[in-house]
């Protein structure tokens, strides 16, 4: 996952499923600006899909993912 942050800041980065509930915390925590790199380690997780929420400043971005194993 990229996350391209404008300026510094806090972000929650959670993957949810389709039921709306938080399955996984990719991070909390504060970050520089810049882009950063994540990734999500989906082996304890079964395959379908997901939907993976970034949250920062008032803002959220959402990005649906297909896990297939």
């Amino acid at each position: 996952l990229n996350l391209n942050m404008p300026e510094s800041g806090y972000v929650s980065v959670k993957v949810y499923n389709l039921a709306g509930q938080v399955v996984d915390t990719i991070t909390e925590s504060s970050m520089d600006a810049g882009l950063h790199t994540m990734t999500w380690d989906a082996s304890d997780f079964s395959s379908g899909v997901y939907l993976i929420t970034a949250e920062y400043a008032g803002y959220v971005a959402t990005q649906k993912v297909m896990l297939m194993k």
